[in-house]
């Protein structure tokens, strides 16, 4: 049983140290697209082959922790959740690429506006991401809850962002102008889906804690026993 709990203790550090790659690949990406400084995408790049790396790796210890321990109840939801929550963090390192992709075309031009939303929706994204997994890793299902609150202040914010850049292409017939107000927009939606996906993460917290599934539709998430 000590045997188990060490690995158990192990596979949360691995998320958590995941996580952190995760992290830093958005911050990267979005101080490179503020400070047009490319440097930081090749940073994005390196950490992704990090990110890809860990994800076998959890993946195959959750799989031999199920197949030599055989285990049930809660530990078992820690353990199929660990390997939900190891793919949406490896597919929010995706995320970050596309958005370093993006941002390298961008920073060759002039700013076609002043950066003020994208980096909150940043800022937010990352704490998120940071707390979802410490609720996961100390089930705690009121951070859980509190993150899913969050996800709506990105929405909030990427919808801010389309309704902004599209008067701009409205107004522009500089096709340029209209090219980086799009590639801004695709920035913006791949920073909402991170957000979706620590969502998921959170979800996958409260079903570990309640064994109830909440992502269809989250009606009853504030509900008390």
């Amino acid at each position: 049983m000590r045997h188990f709990e060490a690995e158990m203790n192990d596979l949360k550090n691995r998320l958590m140290d995941m996580s952190g790659l995760v992290q830093e690949m958005i911050k990267n990406a979005i101080d490179g697209l503020v400070n047009r400084d490319s440097k930081l995408f090749a940073t994005v790049f390196s950490l992704e082959e990090e990110v890809n790396i860990q994800e076998i790796v959890i993946d195959d210890k959750c799989l031999k922790l199920i197949a030599l321990n055989q285990p049930v109840g809660a530990d078992l939801r820690f353990i199929t959740s660990a390997m939900k929550i190891n793919r949406d963090l490896e597919r929010m390192g995706d995320e970050a690429v596309n958005i370093s992709e993006g941002a390298a075309d961008l920073i060759k031009y002039p700013e076609i506006k002043p950066l003020i939303n994208i980096p909150q929706m940043s800022d937010i994204v990352q704490q998120m991401v940071a707390d979802s997994i410490m609720a996961f890793n100390t089930t705690n299902v009121e951070l859980a809850k509190a993150m899913l609150i969050k996800d709506d202040e990105v929405d909030d914010l990427q919808r801010k962002v389309f309704s902004t850049l599209k008067d701009f292409m409205v107004k522009s017939s500089d096709f340029e102008t209209i090219q980086r107000a799009v590639d801004l927009i695709f920035i913006a939606r791949s920073l909402e889906r991170i957000g979706d996906h620590a969502t998921n993460i959170n979800e996958d917290v409260i079903f570990m804690v309640h064994g109830k599934d909440v992502r269809h539709p989250r009606t009853h998430l504030f509900k008390t026993e």
